[in-house]
């Protein structure tokens, strides 16, 4: 029954080893759909603000959850150019210094770090102070297997398998509704909910929230919306609740209009499902329909091989990842409707190329905060260093940050939760600056 419960595969696009290619066989996910009854009427056309919960609460933000499946190479996103031993461990896969010239050099950040040129449309939001980069960060009790750190990093605890919901679930479970009476509390922008959002109330997966309907026949539509409504009238909550609520949130989405939304600022979207779903994301925020998490994801980095960090594969992922989130922090990033985006990966690469002029499975990494409460204009770390005796377990970055920590600080700081330990509950979060 389509729009009720959805059991179906999370679709990645990684190539790379065959363990990522069974997890994107083997990862199933269910998102809950019982959401409280509401009354809606739908709107024809774009609405700047749609307004059907209670009024909005401008003290807390929006978190948009951005998840670089497949193990992102840090040391190419975030360019540690002051340290010799990546040039040293990269002879063939580093990024330029930016002092060597041309479009293939790095853009300075701080005099340490810099951005490749995949990834230099984030550049003016560093220098805008609204994005800071975590490097060196991740779970110390991390492993290499893509499906086991995936769901350490969404759970946010490691090695526990009764542990089911995930970070931002608790979250959502354990703070009041941005709006109260809202609908929709949080949305996977995904085939399903990611373990991140897994217990959050009032959580859907939709791919394409543009198009969010039943499935079937048109023509047979209301007659199937009419069935379900009387069939499911006289059965218990929540199974009731979720089936009454099926034309309510059709009506919600639809009145959004995602096909005539018009970026705000001059922000451009690429037109790719990273950048689809980001604009989806922006004109769900600016309707202020009550939707206070968004998740989306971005595969494709599990760079084994011919990783091509300057004019190829993940160059190419750089620009689609960076350009599209330059874009929304244009769009909605000007502080009129706080947003807060962070970006992670399950863990990073090997400080050293391998012989097929890849990268294999590693330890540390970094991560991205963005938005205009965020301390931005700094790569926030305690650089472990890069030559030997300096690497973790003599071939990775080490990790001296963990991610829960920025997460947490998050949590408390900008989504308006001080019970940080019912979404952190096996961790003692220390702060660390990334947040006004």
């Amino acid at each position: 029954m389509a729009g009720l419960t959805e059991n179906v595969m999370h679709r990645q696009d990684c190539s790379g080893c065959e363990e990522y290619r069974d997890l994107s066989r083997r990862q199933f996910l269910s998102g809950s759909t019982s959401l409280a009854l509401a009354g809606m009427a739908t709107a024809p056309a774009w609405l700047p603000r749609v307004a059907y919960a209670g009024e909005h609460r401008s003290d807390r933000d929006v978190i948009v959850s951005i998840f670089l499946r497949g193990g992102a190479d840090g040391l190419t996103l975030c360019v540690p150019h002051g340290d010799n031993g990546y040039y040293n461990l990269r002879p063939d896969l580093a990024v330029p210094q930016p002092d060597s010239g041309g479009p293939q050099a790095a853009t300075d950040l701080d005099g340490f770090f810099g951005l490749a040129p995949g990834m230099a449309a984030l550049a003016p939001a560093f220098a805008a102070g609204d994005l800071a980069i975590v490097h060196a960060c991740g779970m110390r009790e991390a492993s290499r297997s893509h499906f086991d750190a995936q769901r350490f990093v969404e759970v946010g605890e490691a090695n526990n398998p009764s542990m089911f919901t995930g970070w931002l679930g608790r979250h959502l479970l354990s703070a009041p509704p941005l709006q109260p009476g809202a609908l929709l509390r949080a949305l996977s922008l995904g085939f399903a909910v990611p373990r991140s959002l897994i217990g959050g109330p009032q959580t859907l997966p939709v791919p394409d929230p543009g198009n969010y309907d039943l499935a079937g026949r048109p023509g047979t539509r209301d007659a199937r919306l009419a069935y379900l409504a009387e069939q499911y009238a006289q059965v218990d909550d929540p199974v009731r609740a979720a089936a009454g609520n099926v034309q309510a949130t059709i009506d919600l989405l639809a009145a959004i209009d995602f096909e005539n939304y018009t970026p705000g600022n001059g922000a451009v979207y690429e037109d790719n499902e990273f950048g689809r779903a980001l604009r989806a994301a922006a004109a769900l925020i600016r309707a202020e329909v009550g939707v206070e998490a968004i998740s989306v994801d971005l595969g494709g980095w599990d760079t084994h091989d011919q990783q091509g960090p300057i004019d190829g594969a993940l160059n190419g992922l750089m620009r689609v990842f960076a350009n599209n989130l330059a874009a929304f922090h244009a769009d909605v990033g000007s502080g009129d409707k706080p947003v807060t985006t962070v970006a992670v990966s399950e863990f990073g690469r090997t400080a050293a190329q391998n012989g097929s002029l890849g990268t294999d499975h590693g330890f540390g990494n970094c991560m991205f905060a963005l938005g205009p409460s965020i301390a931005g204009g700094q790569v926030l770390t305690q650089w472990p260093g890069l030559s030997p005796g300096q690497l973790f377990e003599n071939r990775d970055l080490d990790i001296t940050i963990d991610y829960r920590d920025i997460l947490a600080e998050i949590v408390q700081n900008r989504l308006g939760n001080p019970d940080l330990a019912a979404v952190f509950p096996a961790y003692a979060p220390v702060f660390q600056g990334v947040t006004q």
